[in-house]
């Protein structure tokens, strides 16, 4: 077993690889992407990302970001599955990983952390934060051309004549290898998209223009439901040495009941 903890720039890359252990990544500032040839997944400090042995992944760093990673023998998965899984991090154990990645830490200690943290990661709800890869290449186009540009409404309609697909096939297709609609399916996008805008450094009136939203409210909102925190909270945790100009005035009347329609 063990366990490391290392800084990253922003924009820095691990290329394509894999481990005999499986491994719990957590993000204590900063937000990391992974990648599979399947799909991808989003951690910060709120998340904590497994990925079971074996598994050929790729990822990158959004923001001045500190990674903790825990390894764990192949025969000891804490996880059910064979694909990366996003799991909430609570206070406690977002303290019990950063402990149990300290330099110099006492063996014995670190036995001892480690036994709470499998109880903890084992209780811990399992969070969708993450973005399958289309299997039919008409669906790889349609999304394709909706996240080369967020903040621009693509119609199911749009996206037809582009791809040269009816809109009743693309329709299937977002159900069939998605299991959600095509507003739904954009919606995670644009969460998952901005995420790592706030990452960044954007605030958040810029992170909800550039990923599509009308009005930062609705941003907010949105946001706030999806991942169960306001996007100024998300982007204080993500980079705590930045400071927010706009967090207090854009998540005005949003933080304590956040309850409006999702925009597709």
């Amino acid at each position: 077993m063990s366990q490391t903890r290392h800084s990253h720039l922003a924009g820095e890359t691990i290329a394509r690889h894999h481990h005999d252990d499986h491994q719990l990544l957590y993000v204590s500032s900063g937000v990391l992407a992974a990648r599979t040839d399947e799909a991808a997944w989003a951690a910060g400090p709120d998340r904590a990302l497994w990925i079971p042995a074996g598994t050929w992944h790729h990822h990158r760093v959004y923001g001045r970001s500190t990674v903790h990673t825990l390894a764990f023998p192949a025969g000891e998965p804490l996880l059910d599955g064979r694909t990366p899984i996003v799991i909430a991090v609570s206070a406690l154990l977002r303290e019990l990983l950063m402990a149990s990645t300290e330099p110099g830490l006492p063996t014995a200690e670190g036995r001892r952390l480690r036994a709470v943290i499998r109880d903890r990661v084992r209780r811990a709800d399992v969070e969708p934060v993450m973005l399958p890869a289309a299997r039919d290449p008409r669906l790889s186009h349609a999304c394709r051309l909706v996240e080369e540009d967020l903040a621009v409404p693509r119609t199911m309609t749009w996206l037809s004549r582009r791809t040269g697909t009816s809109e009743r096939t693309l329709a299937r297709l977002f159900r069939d290898e998605y299991g959600r609609t095509y507003p739904q399916w954009r919606t995670d996008t644009r969460v998952f998209h901005a995420m790592i805008e706030l990452a960044r450094g954007a605030t958040v009136t810029e992170a909800g223009h550039r990923c599509g939203w009308a009005t930062t409210s609705a941003f907010v909102d949105t946001f706030a439901r999806t991942t169960g925190q306001t996007p100024g909270a998300y982007r204080t945790a993500a980079s705590p040495d930045r400071p927010t100009p706009d967090t207090r005035r854009s998540t005005s009347g949003q933080v304590e009941a956040p309850g409006g329609a999702v925009s597709g």
